[in-house]
């Protein structure tokens, strides 16, 4: 599973926008867009997720699962909690 948090992350890593995603994935930009704007988990198509995840891994993007490790020791961004409100 990927989260619509994960892959905005991933795109910001990557520095690329939702068109650029689109053409990776080989998806329409509104498909991304309603990827992004699920709430929690990326609903939709298992077949159009699939092609992101493998877009964005072979981007170089390590997608790491709640609780999992990340062995790579390459760089990333992680939540430390649960909670979706940014600390003000």
């Amino acid at each position: 599973m990927i989260t619509a948090a994960q892959m905005r992350a991933a795109r910001a890593l990557l520095g690329i926008d939702q068109k650029s995603l689109a053409t990776l994935a080989g998806l329409s930009v509104p498909t991304i867009q309603r990827m992004e704007a699920s709430d929690g988990n990326v609903r939709g198509v298992v077949e159009s997720l699939i092609k992101v995840v493998k877009a964005l891994e072979a981007a170089g993007i390590e997608l790491i699962g709640e609780n999992a490790q990340s062995l790579d020791g390459g760089r990333g961004v992680r939540l430390k909690t649960s909670s979706r409100t940014p600390p003000h």
